[in-house]
């Protein structure tokens, strides 16, 4: 069942502290109700703030891209659970996917990310990779549709070629989410939310054209709106 507009609108919450991280939310209001928690904010204390934005309602996306031996992967995975988020990145890598695809508990749900959504194929070429970033994102994507995982994460210049590989059974989140007029930063695989829908997505990753913006709510409800006409105007 597809999730209603607001619900496909996750909100990066990049801050340096919980604090910071509170009073964005509270900013934001009723406009979000699902949140993602990276680095940055889970080494700040986000981790435990994440039980309570669950406590208070809200969804949330831990996006920690494990990866490493097949234990280790799977009893962090346990752990997570726990927490009650209900998206976890790993990496698109096949030890690392089925560790946690088996590992996961409860209503926690997978997501591989394939090729990060600021590397290009000149970046994946100094890596060491001898593939362009849509190779290396279809591969990935397939072994993700077989090996049992919830989701993948793409940008969204991707989304079409990996919703006809996984079809409706992975749900699809792309991040490189910009509203026309809104600057790039460091992403280069980037569209606007309604592009982005009609590609395919499931949900989209917006962080920094909400949380700079001088009214976070206001640009928060603008995409909502976009999802929602693009949603519409495909039925």
């Amino acid at each position: 069942m597809q999730p209603q507009a607001r619900e496909r609108l996750i909100v990066a919450l990049d801050l340096s502290s919980v604090d910071e991280a509170k009073a964005m939310v509270a900013r934001l209001g009723e406009a979000v109700s699902f949140y993602k928690i990276g680095y940055q904010l889970a080494f700040a204390g986000g981790l435990a703030y994440a039980a309570a934005l669950v406590e208070a309602g809200k969804q949330v996306f831990l996006d920690l891209k494990l990866h490493d031996i097949g234990n280790t992967v799977a009893e962090g995975v346990k752990s997570v659970s726990r927490l009650g988020a209900t998206f976890l990145t790993v990496h698109g890598y096949p030890q690392t996917m089925k560790a946690a695809a088996e590992a996961r508990e409860g209503a926690l749900r997978i997501l591989a990310v394939t090729v990060l959504t600021s590397y290009d194929d000149a970046d994946l070429k100094h890596a060491g990779y001898d593939a362009t970033v849509k190779a290396l994102v279809a591969g990935r994507a397939e072994q993700a549709r077989i090996l049992g995982v919830d989701g993948v994460v793409c940008s969204p210049e991707e989304a079409a070629t990996v919703r006809g590989i996984v079809g409706d059974r992975l749900c699809l989140v792309t991040p490189g989410i910009r509203p026309a007029g809104t600057a790039a930063g460091d992403q280069k695989r980037i569209a606007t939310p309604a592009a982005a829908i009609a590609a395919g997505a499931d949900y989209l990753v917006v962080g920094r054209p909400i949380i700079a913006a001088t009214d976070p709510k206001a640009a928060a409800e603008a995409i909502v709106e976009e999802i929602t006409q693009q949603t519409t105007k495909e039925k």
